[in-house]
């Protein structure tokens, strides 16, 4: 049997056959989306990654008969381990042909490298913040990814639970036919809640009168999540970084914002047309003809993704969501979107889930992340 060998990355020729094996690996699938070959490579750039400030990291390319076969990346977010005390190696970029030997070697080589720092646990796939991709597949393999969900075939969770780890978090979505008519409690309810509150909704005339509003809608974030388990607050280089990645696919007319009577903001919802199947037309190059394609997918479009949404902890239960769902149902229908998808949410988030109750939301996907202790992989091994 052909030797499994796991390099690490070490030059600019490896990092591209790390960036593009899952290109190669799903190129036949309909459903895989793929990323911006730039903004991969930006993300193993210490100047372009704010986060490997504070973080370790490595990546790996598994080889068989001198073909690449699998990848993964291994990462210690030092601000986690400080903030919240959590000690763990988080592997991502996980990648494999069906392959138990490939998928064996690469979970191996993430188990040598927490030995190696004296961690004893590891857990992915995730990337090194909250904000990054994260999850495997465990359902809708059958649906096309979303730009801020991970798409993986159907044997790569069969092949992490046969190597012995353990589900450790949950996430779901939903997609949701838009309805024709808004609900007439929903019409009424959002006019009441916004009279009692003094709340309003925010008009924008172009993109850059949104700018002022990127930072307060990172705090909310903070408000929003901070009693989720494993979130950490987000750094004022982790907001440029993002504002600088996502503002250019933002369009005006997908952002909502809601203010109080002084005008400061207690909620807001990003979302974006779809650009999937731009991403997979375009081969994860926005030149010299993927903006075509970013382009058609922003004016012709049946279906949007929701990216981010944050609610003020004082105003989740006093009907907020309405006001959000009337303005994004008046949007939604001049810009004749039909079907909507949610961005993954943590199974524990119920506050988030409660937002699509009324609107017959359809759970079509699920992913998690599987960790795994060292000593249980060393035995497991041995065994």
């Amino acid at each position: 049997m052909p030797e499994i060998l796991v390099i690490e990355v070490k030059n600019s020729e490896e990092l591209m056959n790390f960036i593009k094996f899952p290109m190669e690996l799903y190129k036949n699938s309909k459903n895989y989306v793929p990323s911006l070959i730039n903004e991969e490579k930006n993300i193993w750039n210490p100047s372009e990654n704010p986060a490997l400030s504070y973080s370790e990291a490595k990546q790996f390319l598994a080889y068989k008969d001198g073909k690449v076969v699998g990848r993964i990346a291994v990462m210690i977010n030092h601000k986690e381990e400080k903030e919240l005390g959590i000690s763990k190696v988080r592997f991502g970029w996980l990648d494999f042909i069906d392959d138990f030997e490939v998928s064996k070697a690469l979970i191996d080589t993430a188990i040598s490298f927490a030995k190696e720092k004296n961690i004893s646990k590891i857990e992915g796939p995730m990337g090194f913040t909250n904000l990054d991709k994260a999850g495997m597949l465990t359902m809708g393999f059958d649906r096309q990814a979303t730009m801020i969900g991970l798409y993986n075939y159907d044997y790569y969770p069969k092949h992490l639970e046969d190597l012995g780890l353990k589900k450790e978090k949950e996430w779901v979505e939903f997609e949701i036919n838009f309805p024709k008519t808004l609900p007439e409690k929903v019409e009424k309810f959002s006019s009441l809640v916004a009279e009692k509150y003094g709340l309003k909704v925010l008009r924008f005339n172009n993109k850059k009168e949104i700018l002022p509003y990127v930072e307060p809608m990172f705090r909310l974030l903070d408000h929003s999540y901070k009693h989720l388990s494993t979130y950490t607050p987000i750094s004022e280089e982790q907001i440029q970084t993002y504002k600088e990645k996502y503002f250019p696919f933002i369009d005006k007319d997908y952002v909502i914002c809601i203010a109080d009577p002084h005008g400061e903001l207690v909620a807001f919802a990003i979302t974006m047309p779809s650009y999937s199947e731009a991403l997979r037309k375009s081969r994860g190059k926005l030149f010299p003809f993927g903006w075509w394609h970013f382009l058609q997918a922003g004016k012709k479009n049946d279906r949007a993704n929701f990216y981010l949404i944050g609610i003020h902890p004082d105003y989740q239960r006093r009907g907020v969501t309405a006001i959000i769902f009337k303005e994004i149902f008046v949007r939604f229908r001049k810009l004749g979107i039909k079907y909507t998808e949610t961005n993954p949410e943590l199974e524990e988030n119920k506050s988030v889930q409660m937002l699509w109750q009324d609107y017959n939301p359809v759970n079509h996907k699920r992913r998690r992340t599987y960790a795994i202790q060292v000593q249980d992989w060393e035995f497991n091994t041995e065994n």
